[in-house]
């Protein structure tokens, strides 16, 4: 009895040290977790962006409406963490990997170009715009408020600040007024606009000093999340608002019935990939 006993003993400490042999020459299933974010649009764009680099593959046909349950190969077994946007850089040291929009990662202290394991192209389909209720579009103040934004001004400030990490799309800058406006009439007129602080409402600072020449206050609220300025703008609270890139915009009108327009695009901020527990995208090639 006490033979078997013994026998019994030695075969599941041989069981328990070959286990951890294997977890210590890398065999370990532990799964590796990227955190990307739970909004629908740049949900997708961080999937698009992990595919172009080989780390999944997506089913045909998924575009910008993406999630993660479109996810046709998945090699290297990733666990996905669908996290709020600006929330993400926080989860870096929890997670292998994390997808982050610009504005945030700039934020967070991190660097884009230098910083990011991989990168987007400056597709102009993610142009960040200048958004506001339907039927104000050619309002005077809307439009003053455009050529701000498209002047030479902003443009070479967006170039000058960020390096490559924010870039304007705006192809003929111009003097920051627009020829069709009174501006006569719009002394002492305040313009609200709702903005996230890194990196819109540092460009709409520019655009303040350019509309203050005419007389014109710009006034930006700055907002933490992505909901809550296209609401304020349908109500009709603040004038216009300048965070988001025109499919999200699509998508937030067609989800909560709200009725807000593009009227600018102004630039774009490429997407990357950050390491939190890794250093390279060696763990998932």
């Amino acid at each position: 009895m006490k033979n078997k006993l013994f026998k019994s003993a030695t075969l599941l400490l041989t069981a328990v040290l070959s286990a951890a042999s294997l977890v210590g020459c890398g065999g370990s299933s532990k799964k590796i977790v990227i955190a990307v974010p739970n909004d629908t649009t740049n949900e997708a764009r961080a999937l698009l962006l992990l595919q172009d680099n080989g780390i999944i593959k997506l089913k045909d046909g998924a575009g910008i409406t993406a999630t993660v349950g479109d996810i046709k190969e998945n090699p290297k077994n990733i666990e996905f963490k669908e996290v709020e946007a600006a929330q993400i850089p926080n989860t870096l040291k929890d997670v292998d990997y994390a997808v982050i929009n610009s504005n945030y990662a700039i934020g967070a202290g991190l660097d884009p170009v230098k910083g990011s394991l991989a990168i987007e192209g400056s597709s102009s389909a993610y142009s960040n715009i200048l958004a506001v209720k339907s039927g104000n579009e050619n309002s005077d103040k809307i439009k003053a408020l455009v050529a701000a934004l498209e002047s030479k001004k902003v443009a070479d400030f967006i170039a000058s600040k960020y390096n490559g990490a924010v870039v304007s799309t705006v192809d003929n800058p111009g003097d920051g007024y627009d020829k069709s406006v009174n501006y006569d009439s719009l002394k002492g007129t305040k313009i609200t606009v709702a903005a996230s602080p890194t990196p819109h409402a540092e460009i709409l600072a520019i655009a303040k000093d350019i509309l203050s020449q005419k007389g014109i206050t710009l006034d930006v609220k700055e907002f933490s999340d992505y909901v809550q300025p296209n609401k304020v703008v349908d109500s009709g609270e603040i004038d216009a608002n300048y965070f988001q890139h025109k499919p999200y915009l699509d998508d937030f009108n067609k989800e909560n019935g709200t009725k807000v327009v593009s009227v600018a695009a102004i630039h774009v901020e490429p997407m990357g990939v950050y390491g939190g527990k890794q250093t390279s995208l060696d763990a998932v090639k």
